[in-house]
């Protein structure tokens, strides 16, 4: 089986070689470039590429024009990895076409994740993940069934969507407002607290045990831990 091909754009060769190592032991196959304008070409002439990982500040183009260029032709999941933490960077990042958003520094073990999460998301994943685990729970994607310690559990939709969203990003603190767009999608208008209904019903219906693995991120939002 061929496996997932991943770009990375950094000039920073270190920096490359980091997110290189922790996705190579993972299967992944990664190339690399050192600029933004390197990058437009591979995933021109590489359309097997399934995800590209984009530093910001690059000579020669930097990671958002590249990332303006890119979306003219191609829809490729693109992860910005930067050093540029402030909120008009990261809107920027969303608005030129960016999936997600790291900031520098970063867990490599949660950039590897976050790789995973938006596979998945994306329908590029591997098959057998229609079926994720997690200590009880047991979520059968194509069924659209979940099991806690083998009983079946009823959840409505948005519920099993939530659990799903929540197993694809374990150990990922997550923001009410980031939980929304990606279970509701961006152009739900409600009020971010509706995320709170929907995690205590959620709770409730997966029992004690397995409900406690979500956890409250106070004045945040929430992250999923085993």
């Amino acid at each position: 089986m061929d496996k997932t091909k991943i770009l990375i754009a950094d000039d920073e060769e270190r920096m490359r070689k980091l997110v290189k190592d922790f996705l190579g032991k993972e299967g992944f196959l990664v190339l690399e470039c050192s600029n933004g304008l390197e990058a437009v070409d591979a995933v021109t002439e590489d359309p097997s590429i399934s995800l590209l990982i984009m530093d910001v500040m690059m000579p020669v183009l930097d990671g958002w024009d590249a990332v303006k260029q890119i979306r003219q032709f191609s829809n490729v999941p693109i992860i910005m990895l930067t050093a540029k933490t402030e909120e008009k960077d990261e809107l920027k990042s969303f608005s030129v076409g960016v999936d997600e958003f790291v900031s520098k520094p970063f867990s490599p073990k949660v950039l590897v994740a976050r790789v995973h999460a938006l596979l998945r998301r994306s329908g590029m994943g591997n098959t057998s993940d229609e079926v994720i685990t997690a200590g009880d729970i047991s979520v059968d994607k194509s069924a659209h069934q979940v099991y806690v310690a083998g009983e079946k559990v009823d959840l409505s939709i948005k519920e099993f969507e939530l659990l799903c969203y929540f197993l694809e990003n374990k150990g990922i603190a997550l923001s009410r407002e980031k939980i929304l767009s990606s279970v509701w999608d961006y152009d739900y208008f409600g009020e971010a607290r509706t995320i709170d209904t929907h995690v205590k019903k959620l709770r409730a219906k997966l029992g004690p045990k397995a409900g406690e693995m979500i956890k409250t991120i106070w004045g945040m939002g929430y992250k999923f831990e085993e």
